[in-house]
């Protein structure tokens, strides 16, 4: 694993990508410290966050939309609050009604 600090990095930030492209780890230090890693992106990285994406489901903190984003109607304009009406108070209100 190839180490670099934060100067190198940001001089030569090009070729460390280059590197990095080829399959090898850049270890990136500050004074001495490593701070950060840059790795090779995989496909199994998409796998992780679907599952991730699954598990946040599960525990109900997500939901995922019951109709594809290209089908939602865009066009429409926004609806504005009516005058003194409390944005986070019907957000509240609706969560309630949700659970």
């Amino acid at each position: 694993m190839k180490k670099a600090s934060i100067t190198e990095t940001k001089n030569r930030l090009s070729a460390l990508l280059d590197r990095v492209r080829h399959g090898e780890s850049v270890l990136i230090m500050d004074r001495d410290k490593p701070v950060a890693r840059l790795e090779p992106v995989s496909a199994s990285g998409d796998m992780a966050f679907e599952e991730w994406l699954r598990e946040m489901e599960r525990a109900g903190l997500v939901r995922r939309p019951g109709v594809e984003p290209s089908k939602l109607k865009w066009s429409e304009p926004i609806p504005r609050p009516k005058r003194g009406a409390s944005i986070l108070a019907a957000l509240l209100a609706e969560r309630e009604e949700s659970r």
